[in-house]
């Protein structure tokens, strides 16, 4: 009878400190979050060595609370995974410090795992994948699409030219005096309009899936200037309706486009930003009538979490990779396939 696998998983890549139990990959057995916006929100985003202090000050915390969850000790895990980058390096460093530390102190395999790889794999805590695979990656720092043709297999097929459509949410949510984080509110505000500001779409060449969102952000800044110089009010529901429409026609096009021409069996989100009501209602709403079946996990599980790095590190520990207590903060990592 095969022996279930059980990954703890640790997430350190931003402003959450957060500890998982994942078992065979697929199940969660424990999930820790210790969320620093309340610390951050008064700086209007993320300042990293504020976010580091708070990563010191939890990390040991977070880890002991998912194992008392969990009703486990460190001898009944396989293995420890933990996010080697992309992310802030003195964040990562704290996580992968202390993944270094428990999995030497308990004999057990350290795995380094990508954080997209991450966001992709917390689709598996809710539905198994099928294959070929279409992932679209929405996040602050990202904005990709990947193709995989099985597990631990990444082709990147379109990604970001200049700002990811997360960064591009919290510039224009500073722009409109929102608060942060600037994604939510601005998702609410869209949701509520009754008009909206014709912003334009950047569609780039007619055959690239990749994305640029900076000329969108420049738009919005400019129609607030113009609106100022005259003396003008700015409504900042019209604005944030109107933003929010030109990243969803551009995301979901582009996404309904690579489906179509690489005939997936099945289309995946993830990421923070796929946590958003209307880009969630969009991608459903032509997924279904296309009749490729489409999954995005909880909203708690498109922001950053541990159980996302232990599904991932999960399939990998299971192919045999294994990482090194050598192991770096790596902030500009690339996702690379483990299975080649």
């Amino acid at each position: 009878m095969k022996k279930d696998q059980y990954i703890l998983g640790i997430e350190t890549s931003c402003d959450e400190t957060a500890a998982s139990i994942v078992k065979n990959g697929t199940e969660i057995v424990s999930n820790v979050v210790a969320s620093q916006i309340n610390s951050q929100k008064r700086f209007g985003g993320v300042v990293p060595e504020i976010a580091s202090r708070h990563h010191v000050e939890q990390i040991t915390l977070v880890i002991e609370e998912a194992l008392h969850i969990a009703d486990m000790q460190p001898k009944d895990l396989d293995a420890v995974a933990v996010t080697e980058g992309p992310g802030l390096v003195g964040a990562l460093l704290i996580g992968i410090n202390a993944a270094k530390a428990f999995a030497f102190a308990n004999q057990l395999p350290i795995v380094g795992v990508h954080h997209i790889a991450g966001h992709i794999y917390a689709n598996q805590l809710i539905q198994p994948m099928e294959f070929p695979l279409l992932a679209l990656i929405v996040s602050g720092g990202h904005t990709e699409l990947v193709l995989m043709k099985e597990h631990g297999s990444f082709e990147l097929i379109g990604e970001t030219r200049d700002d990811a459509a997360g960064e591009a949410y919290d510039k224009v949510a500073r722009v409109l005096g929102l608060p942060y984080p600037g994604g939510p509110e601005i998702d609410r505000l869209a949701l509520e309009s009754e008009e909206e500001i014709e912003f334009p779409r950047a569609w780039l060449e007619p055959e690239s899936y990749d994305f640029s969102f900076s000329g969108l952000k420049s738009s919005v800044i400019n129609y607030k200037h113009n609106l100022e110089q005259r003396g003008e009010h700015i409504n900042p529901q019209h604005v944030a309706a109107g933003f929010q429409a030109s990243v969803v026609d551009v995301l979901t096009t582009k996404t309904v486009r690579a489906a179509k021409e690489f005939n997936v069996e099945q289309v995946i989100a993830a990421g923070g930003v796929a946590a958003n009501k209307e880009l969630r209602t969009s991608l459903e709403a032509m997924f279904k009538e296309l009749n490729i079946p489409f999954y995005v996990p909880p909203i708690s599980f498109c922001t950053d979490n541990a159980a996302m790095i232990a599904a991932a590190g999960s399939s990998m520990f299971s192919s045999g990779v294994r990482g090194t207590l050598s192991m770096n903060g790596r902030p500009g990592m690339e996702l690379v396939s483990w299975n080649k």
